[in-house]
């Protein structure tokens, strides 16, 4: 199951929020919270994590 640990409010945030926590070692996925289809750049995105990851990303989000 994935849980929404951020939102961004662009794809390219949401990319880079994507880049640093898979640098952690951690999947991550990005999906638009309208519902529209993914690649549109002005957009809200969600950034989402595994459930038993997201214990992990708090930690990097302390660090941040």
């Amino acid at each position: 199951m994935w849980v929404e640990v951020k939102k961004a409010d662009s794809l390219k945030g949401a990319e880079k929020w994507k880049e640093l926590f898979e640098g952690e070692g951690i999947p991550t996925r990005i999906l638009p919270v309208s519902g529209e289809p993914p690649g549109r750049e002005i957009a809200t995105y969600s950034i989402l994590v595994p459930k038993d990851r997201e214990h992990i990303i708090q930690e990097v989000l302390r660090k941040l």
